[in-house]
């Protein structure tokens, strides 16, 4: 296991897999920040201005990669937060995670304990995003939270003006969630 804190407290690493600032997601992680459990704190990291991912740049990477490597490696989980463009993960969030994975044998998430979150305007909920997310912790050697899935369908009539997330079952997931999140991390870390 990758986990560094030893006094119980467990940090939480949330990363949005959009880039539009009033993205469903980036508002789901703040919700998620309300409702972490108070044996833990949710730390969000924005992947904005991260170039493509190039074999080229691997062994130098820009500073914002190795920003996130290092904010990666100092959580003890990891919470991703993705839409679903075209049946899967958006590119931003794909680019993100490759940075962190390289070079070979140098990745980031290694024994990450990891769950998956995320609200769509459409009726499936990011469903075919997060299973297409799954299939990459399997390489990543991540430890993913199967239950309970969060996947927030119609998303539009969920929020306010202001972008606050309003509906309590969701809200409720989110917090179960976030409750076995830590568990998981306690468990994985104990093993």
């Amino acid at each position: 296991m990758n986990t560094k804190n030893t006094d119980g407290h467990i940090t939480i690493l949330g990363i949005a897999g959009s880039l539009r600032r009033a993205s469903f997601n980036r508002a789901i992680l703040r919700t998620a920040q309300s409702l972490t459990p108070q044996n833990a704190t949710l730390e969000v990291f924005e992947i904005d201005n991260i170039p493509g991912f190039s074999e080229d740049h691997e062994l130098d990477p820009p500073a914002k990669v190795v920003e996130l490597k290092a904010r990666v490696r100092a959580a003890d989980a990891i919470l991703i937060a993705t839409p679903e463009y075209n049946y899967s993960i958006p590119g931003v969030l794909k680019n993100a995670i490759d940075w962190a994975s390289r070079p070979y044998g140098d990745s980031a998430w290694d024994g990450k304990p990891v769950a998956v979150i995320g609200a769509s305007i459409g009726t499936m909920g990011t469903a075919r995003a997060q299973y297409h997310l799954r299939q990459s912790f399997v390489f990543l050697n991540m430890y993913p939270l199967n239950h309970p899935e969060v996947m927030i369908a119609n998303a539009a009539s969920k929020f306010d003006k202001q972008g606050n997330f309003m509906d309590e079952t969701g809200k409720e997931l989110i917090r179960q969630l976030l409750i076995k999140l830590v568990e998981w991390t306690r468990l994985l870390r104990s093993a």
